[in-house]
C-alpha cells in the first residue's frame, strides 16, 4: 500500500483520482475486449486462448471498478488504480511471451499504455517511474520466458530502447502533470481564501453602513429634538405657570369639574417637559462623545419607556431594578438600545394579541457589571432565526417596516461597552433580551 495523508491536497487528490480511476479503468475494460480483433489478424491461432484470458483482465478490472464506488475504494483508490493499469501489461507480457518473444509486435502495445499513464491518469513521479520500469521488466521476463529466448539480441535491445524511451517520457509527463495539479490547487485555496475574505469584508461593511445609517437617525433625532426644545418648552413653561396660577383662584376651589380639568391639563402638560427632557438626552450629546461617564441605568430605561410611550400603550411594564443603578458608558446609545428592545417587544406583543401582554425588565449586579434582562410573552423567535437576529439587515417584518439594523447596532453598542447583547427564545410562548454594563463607582 502507498501512504497517504490527509493534507488538504491530498484529499482533493484522492477525489480526482476516484474519478479518473472510474474512468480510465471502463476505458481499459474495453479497449482490452476491442483487442481481441488484433489478436485474430495477427495469431488467429491462438484467438481462443488469447480471448479468455482478454475476458479474464476484463472481469477484475470490472471488478475494481465496481470497488471505486465503495468506501474502501474511495480508501485504496491509490492501489486499485496502479493495479487494473498493471493488469493489460502483464496480459501483454504473457502474451509476447507464448507468441513470438522479442519479434511480437505487441511490445507497441507496452508503449502505448505507458504514454497514456503518464499524460492522462493523476499518479505521483515516483509512481511513474515505478510503472515504467515494472513494464520493462515483466517485458524482459517475457522475452526469456519465450522459447526462442533472447537469441535476437539486436531486435531485443531495440525494443528495449524504445520502452525504455517511453517509460522515461511518460515518467517526465507524469512529474509535470503533478506539479500541475499541486499549483492548481494552490490557485483554488488563494481563490477559496480570497472569496472568505471578500465575505467577511462585505459583512463588515454591512454593519458599518448600519453604524452609519443608526448616527445619522441619532443625529437627525438630536436636530429635531433641539428645535423641539425650543418651540415647545418656552409656551409649555408659560402653559404651567397659567395653571398654577388659576389653580390658586378661589373661584376654581368652588367648581370641581373645573379644577380636574385644570389638574388634567397640568399632568398633560407635566408629560410634556417629561418628553423634552429625555430628548435633550440626544440634543445635547452626540452618541458616543463621552462614553464612559457615569449615569443612572434606572433614569435611562424610564426614558427609554416614555420614549415608546404610544408603543406600549396597553402593555403591562413590571421594572426591577437593584438598589443602585448607576453604570459607566455612553447613556444615549444606551437608552437607544433600550428604546430597539422595547420596541421589538411591544411589536411581539401585538403580533400575539396576547389577553395580559407583559414585558419585565430586570436588573441584577454580579461580578461587577450590572446585568439587564427584557423579557416578554409575545410571539418568540423561529428556532431558525434564533442565531441570526443580530445580522445586519435581517428582519422578519414586512417590507418598509424596517431595514434590520436594530439588533445588529445595539449588539455593537453593547459589545463597545464591553459586554454582550444575547437573545433566548420559545417560539409562540416568550423572548428575552440580556446585556451587561460595567458597574460605577459612584464614590470616585
Amino acid at each position: 500500500m502507498f501512504s497517504r495523508t490527509a493534507s488538504p491536497y491530498h484529499q482533493e487528490l484522492g477525489e480526482f483520482r476516484v474519478a479518473y480511476s472510474k474512468a480510465g479503468s471502463i476505458t481499459s475494460l474495453v479497449l482490452v475486449l476491442l483487442g481481441a480483433g488484433l489478436d485474430l489478424a495477427v495469431y488467429p491461432e491462438r484467438f481462443g486462448l488469447f480471448l479468455a484470458v482478454r475476458l479474464g483482465v476484463a472481469l477484475l478490472t470490472l471488478l475494481i471498478f465496481l470497488a471505486l464506488y465503495g468506501a474502501w475504494g474511495h480508501r485504496s483508490v491509490q492501489t486499485l488504480t496502479l493495479l487494473w493499469l498493471a493488469l493489460p501489461q502483464i496480459m501483454i507480457a504473457w502474451m509476447i511471451g507464448v507468441a513470438d518473444g522479442v519479434h511480437s509486435i505487441y511490445f507497441v502495445g507496452l508503449q502505448l499504455a505507458l504514454y497514456a499513464t503518464g499524460i492522462l491518469m493523476p499518479i505521483t513521479f515516483l509512481e511513474g517511474v515505478g510503472f515504467g520500469l515494472f513494464t520493462y521488466a515483466i517485458y524482459v521476463l517475457a522475452c526469456a520466458l519465450n522459447p526462442a529466448g533472447l537469441s535476437d539480441v539486436g531486435r531485443f535491445a531495440g525494443n528495449s530502447l524504445f520502452l525504455l524511451f517511453s517509460a522515461a517520457a511518460s515518467s517526465v509527463c507524469t512529474y509535470f502533470n503533478e506539479r500541475a495539479r499541486l499549483q492548481l490547487f494552490h490557485l483554488q485555496r488563494e481563490v477559496a481564501e480570497k472569496n472568505a475574505t471578500l465575505v467577511s469584508t462585505n459583512q463588515a461593511l454591512a454593519q458599518i453602513k448600519g453604524h452609519m445609517i443608526q448616527q445619522e437617525k441619532m443625529a437627525a433625532l438630536g436636530t429635531l429634538s433641539a428645535g423641539l426644545m425650543h418651540e415647545v418648552n418656552n409656551p409649555v413653561n408659560y402653559s404651567m405657570m397659567a395653571l398654577n396660577m388659576a389653580l390658586l383662584d378661589p373661584v376654581v376651589g368652588q367648581s370641581a369639574d373645573l379644577k380636574e380639568s385644570l389638574v388634567d391639563a397640568k399632568e398633560g402638560l407635566a408629560r410634556v417637559q417629561n418628553i423634552v427632557s429625555d430628548l435633550k438626552t440626544f440634543a445635547y450629546q452626540k452618541p458616543g462623545e463621552d462614553s464612559s461617564r457615569i449615569f443612572l441605568l434606572e433614569k435611562a430605561v424610564l426614558s427609554a419607556q416614555r420614549l415608546t410611550g404610544h408603543e406600549l400603550s396597553g402593555v403591562d411594564v413590571q421594572v426591577h431594578w437593584p438598589q443602585d443603578t448607576h453604570v459607566r458608558g455612553d447613556e444615549p446609545a444606551v437608552i437607544g438600545v433600550m428604546i430597539n428592545l422595547l420596541s421589538n417587544a411591544a411589536l411581539a406583543l401585538r403580533k400575539a394579541a396576547r389577553a395580559q401582554p407583559r414585558i419585565d425588565v430586570t436588573g441584577q449586579h454580579r461580578d461587577g457589571r450590572l446585568y439587564v434582562t427584557v423579557r416578554d410573552n409575545g410571539t418568540g423567535i423561529e428556532p431558525g432565526n434564533l442565531t441570526r437576529v443580530f445580522e445586519p439587515f435581517f428582519t422578519t417584518r414586512g417590507v418598509g417596516q424596517g431595514l434590520g439594523l436594530g439588533l445588529s447596532v445595539s449588539y455593537a453598542i453593547i459589545q463597545r461597552h464591553g459586554g454582550t447583547l444575547s437573545v433566548n427564545s420559545e417560539a409562540g410562548v416568550w423572548t428575552e433580551f440580556a446585556f451587561d454594563l460595567a458597574v460605577a463607582d459612584v464614590a470616585v
